[in-house]
């Protein structure tokens, strides 16, 4: 799972996966609190929270499943997504506006049919390449780390 010379850390892919399974679920987390930098704190309704409806509606019909929070604490970077996949690595995205709620959709769906566990970077969308602020390991991953 480590290499711990050269710090990579593989995807613990769930033990759910079958053989020749290339498709996992994945969940898109928008925080609907976020604002642009610069805008007033009164300001309402929250761009945020217009990504969350808008990347709702651009995920109509596929599998990817779109949830959203308060807040994620990325508040100096603007508009804000996590994207999830059990087993695999987090990632979280910033510097978004609500017409990037396509990206999001188009990255979750390359997420999902990653037999890695890792979202391609060659293929994603130009938001998600320009605003990628972390990729985050699972648990898993860091047990052999001290």
């Amino acid at each position: 799972m480590t290499d711990i010379i050269s710090g990579d850390l593989k995807p613990d892919l769930d033990a759910s996966s079958q053989e020749g399974e290339t498709a996992s679920a994945v969940t898109i987390i928008v925080c609907s609190s976020c604002r642009y930098p610069g805008t007033p704190a009164e300001t309402f309704p929250r761009p945020g929270s217009a990504l969350a409806d808008a990347t709702r509606e651009a995920a109509a019909g596929s599998t990817v499943d779109v949830r959203q929070v308060a807040c994620l604490g990325n508040c100096k970077r603007g508009l804000s997504a996590a994207v999830l996949r059990a087993g695999s690595w987090s990632y979280i995205f910033g510097e978004l506006d609500a017409g990037s709620a396509a990206d999001l959709v188009t990255g979750a769906e390359l997420f999902a049919g990653s037999s890695d566990g890792f979202m391609p970077f060659r293929n994603r969308p130009e938001a998600l390449k320009r605003g990628l602020i972390a990729r985050v390991p699972t648990a898993a991953n860091l047990q052999d780390l001290k």
